[in-house]
């Protein structure tokens, strides 16, 4: 599976951006997530879909600013991003995972098996 990030660039204090994550091939038991590595960080979960029920989980710390969805008849997964502030900037990956049905989505990094190259995020103040 090869994932292909977008949607990246800069921004003022207070905006908007969507990215978008492209899959090659997408599986009905796959999990998508979205992390994002800011300078000195480590990576960090921001949110995660189903992609068979599009259930989603997002991480506490963006919960009401930031919202992940799919669309699966383009093999997409989006992560729409506002009220954004210059401790969001980071690279942002998206990230794939085959899972049993029923699993819970991972906010660990190191089990998830396909990553995409990331795409830049600056917010300026």
């Amino acid at each position: 599976v090869q994932l292909q990030a977008s949607g990246g660039g800069s921004v003022q204090a207070g905006g908007s951006l969507r990215l978008s994550c492209v899959a090659s091939a997408i599986l009905s038991q796959n999990h998508m997530g979205w992390f994002r590595r800011a300078p000195g960080k480590e990576r960090e979960f921001l949110g995660g879909i189903t992609w068979r029920e599009a259930n989603t989980d997002i991480e506490d710390s963006v919960r009401g600013r930031f919202r992940v969805s799919r669309d699966a008849t383009k093999n997409t997964m989006y992560l729409q991003m506002n009220s954004l502030q210059p401790e969001d900037t980071a690279v942002y990956y998206c990230a794939a995972r085959a899972s049993p049905r029923r699993t819970p989505i991972s906010r660990l990094p190191a089990v998830w098996h396909y990553w995409g190259r990331g795409t830049l995020v600056t917010v300026s103040s």
